[in-house]
């Protein structure tokens, strides 16, 4: 009973960071911060729904699977946000530009 509540909340939370981060996707203003919300929020809600499943699926193959999509997902989706960040990059896509509210320009400050 109580592994059950608790995958229950980790789904529960997986799935909440993945509709973050389809907000943040829809919300924010550039493409960069785009990625990085969707690729961050991915990879959280991913891990734990997949985590919530393992403890539902107990020992058995189904876990054996579970974990070979959780170790694909992990690879791949930092991957693709580099690979897509790079580029946009070598495409002379630049970052909006960021200004504090004495307007001066934060972008070039790193």
């Amino acid at each position: 009973m109580a592994i059950e509540i608790v995958a229950l909340i980790l789904v529960f939370a997986g799935a909440i960071s993945c509709l973050i981060g389809a907000i943040g996707v829809l919300r924010f203003p550039d493409l960069f911060a785009r990625m990085h919300a969707a690729g961050l929020t991915d990879t959280l809600g991913a891990f734990l729904v997949l985590v919530g499943l393992m403890l539902l699926a107990g020992w058995s193959l189904a876990l054996a699977k579970l974990i070979f999509i959780l170790a694909f997902l992990w690879m791949t989706s930092p991957t693709s946000s580099h690979a897509l960040a790079k580029a946009a990059r070598h495409g002379d896509v630049e970052p909006l530009v960021v200004t504090n509210l004495a307007g001066e320009d934060l972008s070039s400050k790193r």
